[in-house]
């Protein structure tokens, strides 16, 4: 049995973080453990997003239980299966969230983690192309750059969105979320700037430093109430190593509760269903899960070579890898949406609720990314903050048997309400003067889908995720919670979780961002 001070479970965009953090000091020992592969060639450019969405050596490939309120469809969950975890697939949108997303979660039992506590870290993280910006980082490891594609296709929609009353904001992540602006992105000069690029790679040299790749944990070892090692497989061999002083489960909001039930870690009775000894009761672990449902709206465009259906496709494609090649520009260096629009679905709304994605584009089946034959663009919406909760819970005591992941979306009220509001939103957008000359008519759904109940029906047959599960090992205090305001497992002694599960609400928007930041946090607490 090997000995590290900390074994860190999973390389993805808090636990590759973490681990580059502690092993700063040189007097700490410290074990990174990735079930996936070191990387994918694919992984360094942005593109990848959509070239590794069904790739099983690079993406775990989860689907979610069927639903009635989905329409019983299986729906895609990727997550990364590499070093840099989802870091090194996703699709690059870079964003904090609002201030009054992390005073809620310091308000539900969370000191420290208040907007005051976590700006710090989200400045230690970036390094800001623009330089002095009041409020951003600048000198960090992930460089964050404003998208520079340009398009006559995003001009009228800056202009449509300004003729309907949503004004232009030129930072989203500085003190006013609200306003449609040009995507900020963790890519510099064409390269994917995920986390272990910008963390792990400059930490690899150190002496104290393990990282390994498809090492799969299968469980934790307990010695009573204290967390004493993981037990993993690596290459056939099932081993064992000792944490001298803490593990920390950095698997992400899919895997972490599974490994935590897998340990015996979690509800009873869903413990035992399985024949698996309980260790520890924590009725929450696997509770409280939320994601963002996305409906899509695809729109036909008048003039093709404002569409990259038309200039990615055929012989375009090759063009445009050129373009990639020698400048870091054009279609392979876009993030998942080269605008975004923060908005608010009524006055009454003290802060932004819904989010836009504006895309000069859009694919055929969100499952493969394939390009549509016809010139066209996409708007996605999002209900920031969902109030829905889900689950994921292991279904078989098999460590290789994904768990059942039940979103239960669209269960509260308001998430219905919002989303078809949201549909509205981007419909008023592009039906504004300022797109008429530029846009066709609707693809998808069309127009024959209009009142509230036709547009929450297709919403409930055609939307999928933005892929950003968070919340099933809660952080706070009480009965409904994983573990505390410090990321220690509650009732368990040398044992956290620092990763996107912890986050008790949803953050306004993407949630990588916030992921890093957990990493950062998770360093600081421990050092």
């Amino acid at each position: 049995m090997d000995q590290f001070d900390y074994i860190i479970v999973g390389a993805g965009s808090a636990g590759a973080v973490l681990a580059a953090r502690l092993s700063e000091d040189p007097n700490q020992r410290v074990l990174l453990l990735e079930a996936g592969r070191a990387s994918h060639f694919y992984s360094r450019f942005p593109i990848s997003f959509g070239l590794l969405i069904n790739h099983p050596t690079a993406n775990w490939l989860y689907e979610s239980e069927p639903e009635e309120v989905t329409a019983r469809r299986p729906i895609p969950v990727p997550r990364g299966k590499l070093l840099g975890g989802s870091s090194a697939i996703n699709g690059l949108v870079w964003v904090r969230g609002q201030p009054s997303d992390y005073e809620t979660w310091a308000s539900m039992g969370a000191p420290g983690w208040s907007w005051e506590d976590v700006a710090p870290l989200f400045d230690r993280i970036e390094d800001f192309e623009r330089k002095g910006v009041a409020g951003r980082g600048n000198g960090g490891p992930v460089h964050v750059s404003v998208v520079p594609d340009r398009n006559p296709l995003y001009e009228a929609l800056f202009k449509a969105a300004g003729e309907v009353g949503y004004r232009t904001n030129p930072d989203y992540n500085g003190e006013d979320q609200e306003g449609i602006s040009k995507t900020q992105a963790n890519i510099r000069r064409g390269r994917r700037m995920s986390v272990d690029h910008c963390y792990l790679d400059p930490a690899m040299p150190r002496p104290n430093l393990t990282a390994l790749p498809e090492a799969s944990v299968r469980r934790v070892l307990l010695e009573g109430t204290r967390c004493v090692g993981v037990v993993y497989s690596h290459r056939g061999k099932e081993l064992s190593v000792r944490a001298e002083r803490e593990v920390i489960l950095s698997a992400g909001a899919v895997a972490t509760p599974q490994l935590l039930e897998l340990s015996g870690i979690g509800k009873p009775e869903i413990l035992e269903s399985y024949g698996i000894a309980v260790q520890h009761e924590l009725p929450a672990v696997g509770e409280n899960f939320r994601d963002h449902l996305t409906p899509r709206i695809i729109w036909r465009v008048k003039d093709p070579r404002l569409s990259y259906n038309h200039k990615a496709r055929g012989i375009g494609s090759v063009i445009e890898a050129f373009r990639y090649l020698f400048t870091g520009g054009g279609f392979f260096s876009l993030p998942s949406a080269p605008l975004v629009a923060f908005l608010r679905t009524s006055d009454d709304l003290a802060t932004p609720d819904v989010q836009l994605h504006l895309v000069p584009y859009s694919v055929k089946d969100p499952k493969t990314r394939k390009l549509q034959e016809f010139p066209s663009m996409a708007i996605v919406c999002y209900q920031l903050r969902p109030e829905s909760l889900g689950s994921i819970h292991i279904r078989s005591a098999d460590p290789d048997v994904a768990p059942a992941i039940r979103f239960n979306f669209l269960d509260a009220e308001v998430d219905r309400r919002t989303l078809v509001e949201g549909v509205r939103m981007m419909r008023r957008i592009v039906d504004a003067p300022a797109m008429q000359s530029l846009r066709g008519e609707e693809f998808s759904p069309g127009r024959q889908v209009e009142t509230d109940a036709q547009i929450l029906d297709w919403i409930r047959n055609n939307s999928q995720t933005a892929y950003h599960p968070i919340g099933t090992c809660r952080m706070g205090q009480g009965p409904g919670t994983v573990v505390d305001e410090n990321l220690r497992v509650h009732g368990i002694e040398g044992l956290r979780v620092a990763d996107a599960s912890i986050f008790p609400t949803m953050p306004s928007g993407n949630t990588n961002a916030p992921a890093i930041m957990v990493g950062e946090k998770a360093a600081e607490l421990l050092r």
